[in-house]
Parts: structure tokens; sequence; C-alpha cells
């Protein structure tokens, strides 16, 4: 795999660090009076989920970790175990813990194909959608009243999730989730 400069290390990359899988979070080369340059970053363990902060000096390298991604299908979970099956062969299950899937799990749905991400020939993560569309399947009725900061409330999606939305959104509607924040973005149409 490609050895990246101190400086190459940067938002978004993916580096081994003791073998283990780092994806950097943030990255800042700077200068500190007449040193030579350092790049001060914050990663994150890519199995565990823990964040460091690691400081690269100009001599030292970092390299580029081989991770790959397959398709798989979502199908159920079950006592605290997510249950998928490779996309094209529902006869190859195999279950992933609440950990390795993230807080994105709440918004897959049943037979929703999503991205396993592999090191080691080991599924270390799940990469869901960023954005993703679900029925609102309970909504409460919007209650007029002091709305001058906008009008908010609690909805319940087809998955058992539940976000703030408009007063406007009904039990019913399609709407737009931004699965990384946990967010409604937009009412996309009626269901």
């Amino acid at each position: 795999m490609a050895m990246l400069e101190y400086n190459e290390i940067l938002n978004k990359k993916v580096i081994l660090l003791d073998g283990a899988p780092y994806e950097v979070l943030d990255a800042h080369v700077f200068r500190k009076q007449q040193r030579k340059p350092v790049n001060q970053t914050k990663l994150r363990h890519l199995i565990t989920g823990k964040v460091t902060e690691h400081a690269f000096h100009v001599s030292e390298k970092a390299e580029e970790a081989d991770l790959s991604l397959k398709n798989v299908k979502y199908l159920y979970t079950a006592k605290g175990e997510y249950w998928f099956c490779a996309e094209n062969n529902p006869a190859d299950r195999f279950a992933l813990s609440a950990d390795t899937v993230g807080n994105g799990a709440q918004f897959m749905k049943t037979n929703s194909i999503v991205e396993a991400v592999v090191f080691d020939e080991k599924i270390i993560s799940v990469r869901i959608p960023i954005k993703v569309e679900l029925v609102v399947k309970d909504a409460p009725p919007a209650v007029r009243g002091n709305t001058s900061q906008g009008g908010n409330k609690i909805i319940t999606l087809e998955t058992g999730a539940t976000v703030n939305a408009p007063l406007f959104i009904n039990e019913g509607d399609r709407v737009l989730i931004n699965t990384e924040t946990g967010d409604y973005v937009e009412r996309v149409g009626k269901f």
C-alpha cells in the first residue's frame, strides 16, 4: 500500500498505526518557532472507535490502510445483533454487533443494501447512505402556539427511530433523513 509523508496525512484518509486502521478526523500542519513542521492529527480507531491525538514529524511516514467495500443486505435485528447476508446470496448470513454497525443502524430498513468496510478479511464497520428516505409512522398533530422560532415535533419513522421535524409533517409522509446527524432534511412526498 502507499506510504504517506507527514503532510499527506489529511482528513478522511485511513492509515495504519501500530498495525490498526485509523481514520484521520482532523489534521493541522504547523511550525513552532524555529523547529521543524509537525502534523498534529486527531485519529479514530476504526475497530474500537476510540479517538486519540498523534503528532507526525517531518521524518515520519504512515502506511495507507488497505480497506475494501462490499455490498451487504440488512435482514433484521435480534437480541442486539444485526443480521446481514451477501447481496446476491441470502444463505450467506452473518451477524454484527451494535458497536460495529454504529448509530446509523436506527435508519436501516429491512432488505436495504449497505456497504460493509472490510479490513484484514474482517468486517470492521458498516456505511449507511448519508441520506435515506423513510416513511413517517407516527406524528402528533400540530399544536398552535409560540412558533416564532419555528415549530418542531418529534416524529416516529418506519424503522422505529424518532427525530425532530417541522409541524407540517404528518403520518404517511416520506421524509429524507441525514443518517450522520440524525436530522430531518426535507419532505419528499406522500407514501
